[in-house]
């Protein structure tokens, strides 16, 4: 099995609701990764990180997945069906800014916020798209709401 079919199949695991073996598989496909496997490590990690029982854990792997996305080159996320990688980059950054709002880490949140809006005309013009962007509009709403409170 190569790397992609076995990190595919981890996370259908994953999301189909078994989330212990879900972490087990997807940890031991980071495990099977190197530095340079930046795509394979980014889709693991992003993944991984919705799994978390913290939030420090679930900000950890959100880290990784956007410090591995840096490596990741446009059409190294196609065995799984991005065709543009560049489009996975708001997602990833909404994960990581409501991580860091939920720590509490506001001006942090808000950065990967704003920058995940920079991004996301990268966004197909669907569903997943609509979903992704409103997200980034009402992460930014609750960082207003928390900085208005004096919080």
């Amino acid at each position: 099995m190569t790397h992609w079919a076995a990190i595919i199949e981890a996370v259908a695991v994953a999301v189909s609701g078994d989330q212990d073996r879900g972490v087990e598989l997807l940890a031991r496909r980071w495990d099977g990764t190197r530095e340079r496997d930046a795509a394979q490590r980014c889709v693991v990690a992003h993944y991984l990180a919705d799994l978390q029982s913290t939030v420090d854990s679930e900000v950890a792997w959100d880290e990784a997945a956007l410090l591995a996305f840096a490596e990741v080159a446009e059409t190294d996320l196609t065995p799984v069906g991005i065709l543009s990688a560049r489009a996975l980059e708001p997602s990833l950054r909404l994960n990581l800014g409501d991580g860091y709002r939920r720590q509490g880490r506001i001006d942090k949140a808000r950065a990967q916020a704003i920058a995940g809006q920079v991004s996301a005309d990268l966004l197909p013009e669907d569903g997943y798209g609509a979903m992704i962007r409103t997200g980034l509009t009402r992460l930014l709403e609750r960082l207003d709401q928390l900085t208005e409170s004096g919080i």
